[in-house]
């Protein structure tokens, strides 16, 4: 007869965390849209896409190239933008979302935890 804790232990669910990361949000969107349609057509809980905090990072440069004249400004600015979500790992979801077109821009990581 097997222990209480050994049956938990049995049926307990593998999650996959995917992390996105990306410059442009309309594509990031996209992607988690694509996941979202994985998740409803196989059945499997999920949760998420969650917004994580938008890095800025902000570069200023002088306007005059010599460095002689007005001490004006430009600012350039690029922001990063990320979404975490889990997923219950199951072979044939995680075979799907490999499978997925990802855009240049979009970064993915799976880790399962």
């Amino acid at each position: 007869m097997q222990s209480y804790y050994s049956m938990v232990v049995a049926f307990m669910v593998q999650k996959a965390r995917i992390r996105l990361t990306s410059t442009n949000k309309d594509s990031l969107e996209g992607v988690c849209n694509e996941l979202k349609a994985i998740v409803d057509r196989t059945g499997v809980k999920m949760s998420g896409p969650i917004p994580l905090p938008t890095r800025h990072l902000v570069v200023p440069t002088r306007k005059s190239p010599c460095g002689e004249g007005t001490q004006t400004w430009d600012h350039h600015e690029m922001r990063i933008h990320k979404r975490l979500i889990d997923i219950e790992a199951n072979e044939r979801v995680m075979r799907r979302i490999m499978r997925i077109r990802l855009p240049e821009n979009v970064y993915i990581e799976i880790t399962l935890i």
